[in-house]
């Protein structure tokens, strides 16, 4: 919703933006919108929590801007599908907070500031392992664990028993529902990890990254944990090398030894998942996936990558599906389940985070972060057109921010990643888009100075 009536005929947008009726209809058209809308009557019985990783404020500016200028836009007019919701907030990740709806009555005491913060235990800044655990599981955890409460300690394989805590997506395996995930980074990953495993360290993907003591212990890695802890009947997205036998050939780089299969203890955790549920199906490439039958298949295991997923820049368009060929794969699954569906969708892409969103950011590559921001809103629309708001409830958060802006005074229509029209201090052009993480901007004989706290 928003301003789509239609323009007198000689009026093209710019021209049409300058006239205060413009503005005005817009404005009446919001209200009543706002005004007409109804609470829920009845319960959903499917939930759908898209995340973004490290998709703040900045980012969904700028992908706006982007999305508009790749429909050939100047771009800042354009919307997203997300931004189309009904209901929007702000909110911040933490125990009480659910993918960032804040459904809360009022109370004579106010609610203590830890629900509304976004540290870990024991980050002023989190990361995407702390923040699942919060969003998924309700609790807030330590950096760097994923499913344990703060009780336990990072690194610490001991200090994992007793102090699981279980994710919005096992209670609702067991409530009855189908469940699922689809991410655009490995399935081991901290943000999808945290919907099923309980590890002391969001990076013990296989048994061959996790220390001999834990081992020892009885640690299982993450991997492991996909496929036993809970019935979870669609997982797509990478991480084919952290379920094999270590030296076992992937099936797409079978001439790559950096792709074989990683672990140690000789399991074969694919074939041990399609082992124990009936009518279960896998597959490595999107040939794969687009011949699954979505009416006879009850579990799915799509791993297209033997670690993260490409970059949407980068995907090859007819070996490796796109998060909204994966969304809309897992819907057409879990919603033949009378009792409903939960399903979990991250983009977080950067080469050695998180999501493929954040994965940009992570390296400073704005076109690859914006990009995997637009698929994401595009796999928000399709899911939208495969269900109905009478029965499912569709939530899109991130879980943390970056350290990017875009700023210059640029003019209207502006590359998003163009030039500001004038020079910096130092007589250099700089880009709209900047990323930035406090000291070091100057640069001296090739390198910058240390930063240093003030006397």
């Amino acid at each position: 919703w928003g301003c789509t009536w239609r323009l007198p005929a000689l009026l093209s947008l710019p021209d049409a933006e300058k006239t205060p009726a413009y503005w005005n209809k817009g404005a009446r058209r919001r209200l009543e919108l706002a005004l007409a809308l109804q609470p829920a009557a009845q319960r959903a019985k499917n939930i759908i929590l898209f995340m973004g990783d490290g998709m703040g404020l900045s980012t969904m500016s700028a992908a706006r801007i982007y999305k508009g200028q790749l429909a050939g836009g100047s771009g800042e007019e354009s919307v997203l599908a997300m931004e189309t919701f009904p209901h929007m907030a702000l909110a911040k990740v933490s125990g009480a907070v659910l993918g960032g709806t804040l459904l809360l009555p009022l109370l004579e005491t106010p609610l203590h500031p830890s629900c509304f913060q976004t540290y870990t235990i024991d980050r002023q800044v989190p990361d995407s392992a702390g923040t699942g655990t919060a969003y998924l599981c309700g609790v807030k955890a330590n950096a760097k664990t994923l499913g344990l409460s703060g009780a336990a300690v990072y690194g610490k394989c001991h200090t994992t028993f007793g102090n699981e805590v279980d994710s919005v997506l096992h209670r609702a395996r067991l409530a009855g529902k189908s469940v699922g995930i689809v991410t655009t980074t490995r399935v081991q990953h901290a943000s999808p990890g945290a919907a099923y495993a309980h590890s002391a360290s969001r990076g013990w993907y296989a048994d061959a990254n996790m220390p001999r003591e834990a081992l020892r212990d009885g640690c299982k890695d993450i991997a492991y944990q996909l496929v036993h802890n809970t019935d979870i009947n669609v997982i797509l997205g990478g991480g084919r090398m952290y379920m094999t036998p270590r030296q076992t050939p992937d099936p797409e780089y079978p001439e790559d030894p950096e792709q074989n299969g990683t672990r140690k203890d000789g399991r074969d955790l694919i074939a041990e998942w399609l082992s124990a549920k009936q009518g279960a199906h896998y597959v490595w490439d999107k040939k794969g996936l687009d011949a699954v039958k979505d009416d006879s298949v009850s579990h799915l295991m799509g791993l297209f990558e033997p670690k993260d997923m490409k970059y949407e820049l980068n995907r090859n368009t007819s070996t490796d599906p796109s998060i909204v060929e994966m969304t809309e794969k897992a819907i057409r699954i879990l919603r033949r389940n009378p009792n409903g569906f939960f399903l979990f969708v991250e983009d977080d892409r950067i080469p050695h985070a998180g999501g493929r969103i954040d994965h940009g950011h992570h390296s400073g590559r704005a076109k690859q972060a914006l990009m995997e921001a637009v698929m994401l809103d595009q796999a928000v629309a399709r899911a939208g057109e495969l269900t109905s708001p009478a029965d499912t409830l569709t939530v899109v958060t991130a879980d943390h921010s970056h350290v990017f802006t875009f700023g210059g005074s640029t003019p209207r229509g502006n590359s998003i990643f163009g030039l500001a029209p004038k020079k910096a201090k130092d007589k250099q052009a700089y880009t709209s888009i900047l990323y930035g993480n406090g000291p070091g901007y100057s640069i001296r004989d090739g390198a910058r100075p240390a930063a240093s706290l003030p006397a």
